[in-house]
């Protein structure tokens, strides 16, 4: 069984997020056999930060909508886009 690494943008509601809270929010609301490998920040306009999580699943896994539906539930997310997909 192979793995499948994302790199997710994950553009927070407003630049008065506490991103370092919102990372932790975002670990704890992986599903099941999904983890982080590490995540970047993006400057994106007018203090807005986006975080950029290189998140690794099972390639069994049905590709990243779980994933995505997690972070998109997170209290403080605007919005959850694939960056790119790639196997391991």
């Amino acid at each position: 069984m192979g793995k499948v690494a994302a790199k997710i943008k994950i553009m927070p509601q407003s630049p008065e997020v506490d991103l370092d809270d919102l990372q932790e929010r975002l670990e704890g609301s992986l599903p099941e056999g999904a983890k982080i490998k590490g995540f970047e920040r993006d400057d994106v306009a007018f203090g807005l930060v986006a975080l950029l999580p290189t998140v690794i699943v099972p390639d069994d896994a049905g590709g990243t909508e779980a994933v995505e539906e997690a972070f998109a539930d997170v209290d403080g997310v605007e919005s959850v886009e694939v960056d790119s997909v790639g196997r391991l």
